[in-house]
């Protein structure tokens, strides 16, 4: 029977492949100049509001890993059409308020900021909406994002507060004012892309800051927002009723996927990388920020501006860390990293305490709990007590354990890294899951000189 036939530009169905065990080797010093795929907080925002949008909006350097693929195909659904022609990601918007009932669930796959923003997206539409995901997507929790947008008028079957779930939107949407109960820049996109289609303004308060991409593109597509300082706490404020015109967007590299190799230069003997592109907006760059507070050769060139993002190259030489303290504070910057970060202080000479990580529990998995026993199994001291890990670094790692990596890719691509500089080689359990967020991770890492074994993606 001949294969199906797909129509050019169509958005090609995620699959998954079976679990996938990979080893890292001990490898020589790392060299090269690279660029990463586009970020992905950035991709998903410039999807969904181009579906918020009136025309056109053309998307240059989109992240096309499954959970950014399985926002197109959501956006697709609710009768935005986005497609890839040549080399760029259209999509057709209908308008705030325009988007269709689907004609059935839609899958999320395995990405918690696409489900989550998406139910901000939905709720200014007269529609209802069956949303899934995997089994993983499936266990995190949604009533932080649900309980503000039924404040709004968003209703929920069964009132339930974890994937599956059916939403109802409705186009008399009432602005609120909200403070965040704890910072978080998903639950913050979620309430300003409803206050999109309600009548009045929408305020956030927010009293430590977390990702600013969605102010800033919503700027970009023509939304009115403003963002004022009073009594310590940032008040983002977006005037309903809202209007958008499509767009010409830029994607900037990622620099969580960027993360992993900046970690592997900086861990192994003789290594110089530069990674070209990177977004260094500020509200991104805390793990940059700790490294070089721990003795960490990496420094930012080329500093610029590029589609409302600043942007630069970054390069990094192995060097001598040391421990440290990070600060709570610095958490919202950085939250993606930490499991990068524990394996960096590894090899650092001293007591890394980090704090501030109760958001790591509620992840893909519970990261923290993840995080210190994949340490353990590679013969790392640590401890994780509420929301703080000590690693107790020595210099060098053992290696040689298998780490399990709860359908986690950033469990996956840490510990792939720690194996690259220990002394013995280290499994992870699966790579199958690291197509989620940075399909090109080995790929890109074995271009500058890294040493996998044992098959995997």
């Amino acid at each position: 029977m001949p294969a199906a036939r797909r129509m050019p530009g169509a958005i090609a169905p995620v699959t998954h492949a079976d679990p996938a065990p990979l080893a890292a080797l001990s490898s020589r010093s790392l060299k090269g100049r690279l660029r990463v795929p586009g970020d992905k907080s950035i991709s998903h925002r410039a999807l969904m509001l181009g579906a918020l949008a009136a025309g056109r909006t053309r998307i240059r350097g989109l992240l096309e890993a499954e959970d950014v693929v399985n926002t197109a195909r959501a956006v697709t659904a609710l009768g935005a059409p986005a497609r890839k022609d040549g080399d760029v990601w259209e999509v057709l918007g209908r308008g705030v308020g325009g988007l269709a009932q689907p004609d059935g669930p839609i899958d999320f796959g395995n990405s918690g900021t696409g489900t989550r923003l998406m139910m901000g997206v939905i709720a200014p539409h007269d529609i209802t909406v069956s949303m899934v995901g995997d089994a993983s997507l499936s266990k995190r929790p949604m009533g932080r994002v649900l309980g503000p947008l039924k404040q709004m008028g968003l209703e929920v079957e069964g009132d339930r507060d974890r994937l599956p779930l059916t939403i109802r939107g409705t186009s008399r949407l009432v602005p609120i004012t909200y403070a965040l109960p704890v910072p978080s820049a998903q639950l913050k996109s979620a309430i300003l892309l409803a206050g999109l289609g309600a009548a009045g303004e929408t305020t956030v308060i927010e009293r430590e800051a977390t990702r600013d991409h969605t102010e800033r593109m919503l700027r970009h597509f023509g939304a009115e927002v403003t963002t004022v300082q009073r009594d310590g706490a940032t008040h983002i404020t977006i005037t309903g009723d809202a209007e958008l015109e499509g767009r010409e967007v830029t994607v900037p590299g990622d620099p969580s996927s960027a993360a992993f190799l900046v970690a592997a230069a900086l861990i192994v003997p003789g290594s110089d990388i530069t990674i070209q592109g990177v977004l260094v907006n500020p509200t991104r760059t805390g793990f940059y920020t700790t490294l070089q507070e721990m003795g960490g050769d990496v420094t930012l060139l080329d500093q610029r501006e590029e589609g409302g993002e600043p942007v630069a190259d970054i390069r990094v030489r192995c060097a001598e860390l040391s421990g440290g303290a990070v600060p709570a504070e610095r958490a919202p910057s950085m939250i993606d990293e930490y499991p990068m970060l524990a394996v960096v202080a590894a090899f650092a000479r001293g007591a890394t305490r980090m704090d501030g990580l109760a958001e790591l529990k509620v992840k893909e998995s519970d990261r923290l709990a993840a995080t210190a026993a994949g340490l353990a199994a590679n013969g790392v001291r640590a401890e994780a007590a509420g929301d703080t890990l000590v690693v107790h670094g020595e210099g060098r790692v053992t290696g040689g354990g298998l780490v399990a990596t709860h359908l986690d890719h950033r469990i996956a691509m840490s510990f792939l890294v720690m194996g690259l500089a220990s002394a013995a080689p280290v499994t992870v359990d699966d790579t199958a899951m690291i197509a989620t967020s940075f399909p090109e991770f080995r790929s890109l890492m074995e271009q500058i000189g890294a040493q996998f074994g044992g098959g995997g993606a």
